[in-house]
């Protein structure tokens, strides 16, 4: 019996998205499946994946931002290799590869079509008419959609709401974490610190992801500053677009905020952290906070989307709205002032991870996807 072909398409290969397709497809039976990985641009996890054995196809036309003309082209190259490579199924993640992921799947007859929302296209913080322009094209590509594979119950629950994709064919997932996340020992604290390049003894307010807009690092620089708190510092691991104006907020303010840049080592940094603050205007589920609650870490984190599946307020970490550094502020000096209701928190926060959110999971949650007759 031959192996199941199976087309993995992403627009960026990077960040939390790329590191859930990337364990997915590690996750899978390699004597049942033979995955492609099709992406736009990646970061180290395109060597990752060439050196777990799976075959990665850049296409440069696959781009983040709308751009008609690109995205027209893209959509024709897709369907050329579909037609050409004659996937059984294709997998899409995020908004620009999963509209046009499926689109081309469509037109090429592929027997599955599988989606995975890893948060929303549209958000309160978009117009009126770019949000129902949005949820117009994913009601159309939800349509031909065989299942949805939503990060977080609260994603699942607006993808049924809005009726994105028809409700027998949603299923809720998780993340796969890091499966050796270090322990925040003393000794893995001082590795973090000085891998980090940090030489003070004082509280560490840690944030991971992308300098983008969605990220929201500016509130992260003033909630530090709100902080007041001169013995604190604030880690920021990432790199992206909104870096310099970034860079230009700390400077400006005199904020004790330190970029740290793209790490291939994140897990092994997150025990430097005394808190882990999480700021996102929007999110799915974020890889980073699962995997700082898995190592121990107290977290702080926006009430957005599904982030709350994890992250229950007063059980496993503390709750702010988003867009309101002060009350972030208060939340992190909070924990930071209150060290045993902290690591009650964090207790807590790692036993409620379990073993739910690994890459084993993940591998099931995909293999039963993939089973499914179309519809």
């Amino acid at each position: 019996m031959s192996r199941l072909r199976v087309a993995t398409v992403i627009t960026r290969f990077e960040a939390g998205a790329g590191i859930v397709a990337l364990r997915g497809a590690q996750a899978l039976d390699p004597a049942v499946y033979r995955t492609t990985i099709i992406t736009g641009q990646g970061d180290r996890l395109l060597e990752l994946a060439a050196g777990s054995g799976i075959e990665v196809v850049v296409e440069p036309t696959l781009r983040s931002p709308v751009a008609p003309l690109h995205d027209l082209l893209a959509l024709q190259r897709l369907t050329r290799l579909f037609a050409r490579r004659g996937f059984d199924i294709v997998h899409t993640h995020s908004a620009k590869a999963g509209t046009l992921g499926r689109l081309a799947a469509r037109r090429t007859g592929v027997p599955r079509i599988v989606h995975t929302f890893h948060g929303l296209p549209y958000h309160e913080f978009q117009s009126a008419a770019r949000r129902t322009a949005y949820i117009g094209v994913e009601r159309t590509v939800g349509r031909f959609t065989d299942v949805a594979l939503c990060v977080g119950s609260a994603v699942s629950v607006e993808v049924v709401r809005r009726g994105l994709v028809p409700p027998e064919r949603v299923r809720t997932i998780g993340v796969p974490v890091e499966p050796n996340c270090p322990d925040r020992t003393p000794a893995a604290r001082a590795r973090a610190r000085k891998a980090l390049g940090l030489t003070g003894t004082g509280p560490v307010v840690g944030a991971v992801g992308r300098l983008a807009y969605q990220k929201n690092p500016e509130t992260f620089v003033r909630a530090v500053l709100a902080l007041g708190r001169s013995d604190v510092t604030g880690v920021w691991i990432g790199g992206g677009e909104l870096t310099r104006t970034v860079r230009e907020l700390i400077t400006r303010e005199q904020a004790s905020v330190v970029l740290a840049g793209e790490r291939p080592d994140v897990p092994d940094l997150l025990p430097a952290f005394d808190v882990f603050a999480l700021p996102s205007r929007y999110e799915g589920l974020p890889v980073a906070v699962v995997e700082a609650m898995a190592g121990g870490i107290p977290v702080v984190a926006t009430a957005v989307n599904s982030v709350p599946d994890v992250v229950v307020p007063g059980r496993t970490g503390l709750l702010v709205p988003p867009q309101r550094p002060d009350l972030l502020a208060r939340a992190v000096g909070h924990l930071l002032d209150h060290p045993r209701e902290a690591q009650r928190l964090a207790t807590a926060a790692r036993a409620r991870i379990g073993d739910g959110f690994s890459g084993r999971a993940l591998g099931a949650e995909l293999t039963a996807a993939y089973a499914c007759e179309p519809t």
